[in-house]
């Protein structure tokens, strides 16, 4: 499992082709760079392949020695590897992270994917968001990781309008092991948050200038929907897809379908 010099930890797959296109995955925060495993394995050899874990999350399990930005990360990561113009997806959490670092680093991003828009880009706090922020906080205050586990299933995999039976299979249980991994690291490393990019990304949209997708499940949460209305008016270049019958992580419950509008949204790019 390879490292960055400063902790990150990642895969990297070159593609059979030196010249094929770059892609960079970002996790959501309900999950680590295993989420991207579907693509991964339909993608590996047809484009240069990078996941990585943020701070905090799956293997990226050192404490930093000064503050830091998860885009900062990202942005050394790219460097490290000698990665330019790479079409960026992040989901949730992880698309926060993407446009943070489309806005700072902008000459490492050809294009963002956002599946959805999370994170930073959250911008307001719903009903049901704060009810789920009351409940996984009250599980981990009591200690209980699996009922705190729970809290982000029914929240972010089940969604609004469906029950269990209607998930996928395979999608919850995948989920739960990463979320546990997240909350078990940060029993370990303690308080790790942070910093926030100022003035936050989501009142500059319009500085980025890289072709944007957007995916939005028709069964998630308030907030994300709400987030990819902001994004979606705040863009210069945004192409928008909604997927009535998933919720917070559209690449983990369809993954083939997803992997198809990725194949194709790139070769749109590549193209242009």
């Amino acid at each position: 499992m390879p490292l960055t010099a400063t902790g990150i930890a990642y895969d990297h797959e070159p593609a059979r082709d030196p010249s094929s296109p770059r892609v960079v995955f970002i996790h959501a925060g309900i999950a680590d760079r295993r989420v991207w495993d579907p693509q991964i394995d339909a993608l590996r050899g047809e484009y240069d392949l990078t996941r990585l874990d943020l701070r905090g999350f799956g293997e990226s399990a050192t404490a930093p020695t000064r503050p830091f930005r998860h885009d900062q990360d990202v942005a050394a990561t790219l460097k490290e590897l000698e990665l330019e113009g790479v079409h960026l997806v992040g989901s949730s959490y992880g698309a926060g992270v993407a446009v943070e670092t489309a806005l700072l680093h902008g000459d490492l991003v050809a294009s963002l994917v956002l599946a959805p828009p999370g994170g930073s880009l959250l911008a307001s706090l719903t009903d049901t968001l704060s009810a789920f922020f009351a409940e996984e906080e009250r599980a981990l205050d009591a200690g209980d990781l699996d009922r705190a586990v729970e809290a982000n299933v029914d929240a972010w995999v089940i969604g609004t309008g469906r029950t269990a039976d209607d998930v996928t299979p395979g999608v919850a249980d995948a989920v739960r092991t990463m979320q546990r991994r997240t909350f078990e690291l940060g029993q370990q490393l303690g308080d790790i948050d942070a910093d926030e990019v100022d003035p936050p990304a989501l009142e500059r949209l319009e500085a980025i200038t890289a072709p944007t997708l957007l995916v939005v499940g028709g069964h998630d949460m308030d907030t994300s929907i709400d987030a990819a209305e902001h994004v979606e008016s705040g863009l210069r270049d945004v192409t928008r897809h909604d997927w009535p019958d998933v919720a917070h992580l559209p690449s983990l419950e369809q993954p083939e379908r997803f992997t198809e509008l990725l194949r194709a949204w790139i070769a749109e790019r590549e193209q242009a």
